[in-house]
């Protein structure tokens, strides 16, 4: 079995990171959270020989989605989200666009359901929903590698603001506390 490999792009005005995970030798990647450019990012990917297979959403927010309808485009993949972010992704005030400026909106192709498993790329994938950071955050776990993708819900030593619309501190501590704390 081939190995997961994971790369990251960090830009826009939040510094956001940008990652895209692919089996090795293989040339179709998951993007996670295209943050802002799409054509940057899927020219960047073209030029180091990349397909993209695939666009997953840990949330809503602008500094996650504002690069994904020109990615979706440019690039034919499908969108997917937890289906608690629908909403989210569909307000330019729940995902706070128009309040920096630039109103933007998403709508996922594929709404996905807490603790739903599927595979993309040739990965497997569970989404764990993980409510706090807004309405319908959640993250993907890679369970023969490990690897969880966890968008803003938490951080190294630290977790995701929780004062936006939508979100909820102690709904953030109890999803962080019950579905990733128990995790390998």
């Amino acid at each position: 079995m081939a190995e997961l490999k994971i790369g990251r792009i960090t830009l826009g005005m939040c510094q956001t990171n940008f990652y895209f995970l692919y089996l090795e030798g293989c040339n179709e990647v998951i993007a996670v959270d295209p943050a802002d450019k799409g054509a940057y990012l899927f020219d960047t990917l073209k030029k180091h020989n990349f397909t993209v297979g695939a666009i997953l959403l840990t949330h809503g927010h602008f500094d996650h989605i504002w690069g994904c309808n020109e990615l979706r485009e440019l690039s034919g993949a499908k969108v997917y989200a937890y289906k608690e972010e629908e909403e989210v992704l569909l307000s330019e005030r729940l995902n706070v666009s128009s309040g920096v400026g630039s109103p933007y909106t998403v709508k996922a192709d594929y709404l996905l359901e807490d603790n739903e498993e599927f595979e993309l790329c040739g990965i497997k994938e569970k989404l764990i929903a993980t409510p706090g950071h807004t309405k319908g955050s959640c993250c993907y776990y890679e369970k023969k590698e490990e690897v969880l993708m966890s968008g803003d819900t938490l951080f190294c030593r630290s977790v995701g603001r929780s004062d936006f619309p939508t979100g909820n501190g102690r709904v953030l501590a109890e999803s962080i506390r019950q579905k990733l704390f128990c995790l390998p």
